[in-house]
């Protein structure tokens, strides 16, 4: 069974020398769609000077622009102009295992879809299903699955993420604590077997916590190339989850170490 996850930083991230920083900064800005000076400095352990470096260079290789005390993505508003989300990479990969996931849920079922390029894949395969009920954070799959006759969708309240075109924080947190659901399909930007499920920032920590806590089953869905890959924060080890759905990129060596934490492994091919 999983255990309850404990949000915290990952301390192997703390002391980063300046280029692995701020290719964190840049997961950062991509998840959250800005950032503060401040909290990054408070985050990164390092002064605020050195932050506003970071973000100059940034700046200088086209990803940000800088403003008063902080920062945002440049890409943000045509992501939200257009509904589509930041990653985009490994695409393929993505549709198989959405394709994998879907033929999980039967008609009628209670679901929570996270938010995330490979939850969509996920969402998109089952518009052909019926009577589902669906709870997610995510725009994009709220309106992709709005849109099928008979099926219930519901959203939390909360703040707008431009780049996952998501909502979260403390509303969305507070809701998923109501909710009751079958299956729980959970997005990652890392799962590794040491660190376990890791994240490019803190904010959306309790919110999965809450969505882990809401379901029955949680089915981890994340691509090969996630795999032994830390990000900047740390949900909780891997026992938080039921079952791991990826491609079959994943080596024979980690599929065993899986298997031997209890952990079902189901690959899409």
């Amino acid at each position: 069974m999983p255990q309850n996850p404990e949000p915290t930083r990952d301390e192997s991230m703390i002391g980063l020398l300046s280029e692995p920083r701020r290719r964190r900064i840049l997961e950062w800005i991509q998840e959250e769609g800005a950032a503060r000076v401040r909290e990054l400095a408070a985050a990164f352990q390092v002064s605020e000077a050195t932050i506003r470096q970071d973000l100059e260079r940034l700046e200088s290789e086209g990803h940000i622009t800088r403003e008063h005390g902080g920062a945002y993505l440049n890409s943000a508003p045509k992501q939200v102009e257009s509904l589509v989300l930041h990653h985009q990479e490994n695409m393929d990969k993505k549709r198989r295992i959405g394709a994998l996931a879907a033929s999980l849920v039967e008609d009628g079922e209670t679901l929570i879809l996270d938010a995330g390029t490979t939850t969509t894949e996920v969402a998109t395969r089952l518009v052909h299903r019926r009577n589902l009920t669906v709870i997610t954070n995510a725009l994009n799959i709220a309106l992709i699955m709005g849109a099928v006759p008979g099926f219930e969708v519901h959203m939390p309240g909360g703040q707008f993420k431009a780049p996952t075109l998501s909502l979260s924080g403390d509303k969305s947190v507070e809701y998923f604590r109501n909710i009751f659901a079958g299956k729980l399909f959970l997005a990652t930007a890392g799962v590794a077997l040491d660190a376990g499920l890791t994240y490019p920032s803190f904010a959306d920590l309790q919110l999965k916590e809450a969505m882990i806590r809401a379901a029955s089953r949680v089915y981890l869905v994340a691509d090969s190339t996630k795999i032994n890959k830390s990000s900047f924060t740390r949900l909780g080890s891997l026992e938080v989850i039921h079952s791991f759905i990826t491609d079959d990129g994943i080596s024979d060596a980690d599929a065993k170490e899986f298997k031997a934490r209890g952990i079902e492994l189901l690959i899409a091919r």
